[in-house]
């Protein structure tokens, strides 16, 4: 029985150090345009459901790690772009911003993520792509860990709509998109989803992509 169960482990902790295949880099098909996924594990979760809903419309790449707060992406928006042409950017930052941290504040006070996200939304730009602004999905009403509450997430998806607004920069609301169903498809006490819940939200992503796609 000991040799089972140090077996069973040595499986689990040899599929734990497996690469994620959300994090896979994706051979360009050159007729295709090309979609960059910039987001956290959420956006993780959705990847490989909305590139299988997308193929033969895009090229659907993803940042290879956890976009994580926008102090993040500040650090990191060079390297994920690159120096390849992107034609839709499909971004969020949120849900990392906005949990507390052992001080027992945000690890990204409100008015910090207004200025950072304005910074990385004027990156994005730069690159010409189409944009899609993912607002951040709901926590459930339960203790999470780390602490997360979901009077914050309405409170940063308003401070983005005010940053997309002028820029006429579209939503993908995912944040109604889920809560309409936030009992059915995210897990027990805890910010993610279930693989049904995942493939949900990708067909919302795959959606936005597609009407943001540019015209053959």
């Amino acid at each position: 029985m000991a040799r089972i169960l140090y077996v069973a482990l040595l499986a689990v902790v040899a599929a734990a150090q497996q690469p994620n295949p959300a994090f896979a880099p994706i051979e360009d098909d050159p007729t295709l345009p090309r979609v960059l996924l910039i987001g956290d594990s959420i956006s993780i979760g959705y990847t490989l459901e909305t590139r299988r809903l997308l193929a033969g419309k895009a090229n659907l790449h993803r940042i290879p790690t956890n976009g994580g707060p926008t102090t993040r992406g500040l650090e990191n928006i060079e390297t994920w772009l690159g120096d390849g042409r992107w034609d839709v950017i499909h971004f969020n930052w949120g849900l990392h911003d906005l949990k507390y941290m052992e001080d027992g504040a945000k690890q990204v006070a409100p008015e910090d993520y207004r200025r950072n996200l304005a910074r990385l939304v004027e990156r994005l730009e730069q690159t010409g792509a189409r944009l899609i602004w993912a607002s951040t999905t709901p926590i459930p009403p339960a203790e999470t860990n780390p602490p997360r509450y979901d009077k914050d997430v309405v409170l940063y998806n308003q401070i983005a709509a005010e940053i997309m607004a002028p820029r006429a920069i579209p939503t993908d609301d995912l944040y109604q998109a889920a809560f309409e169903r936030l009992a059915d498809i995210q897990r027990p006490a805890n910010v993610h989803f279930t693989p049904e819940g995942s493939k949900y939200l990708a067909n919302h992503v795959a959606s936005a992509v597609t009407t943001a796609l540019p015209a053959d």
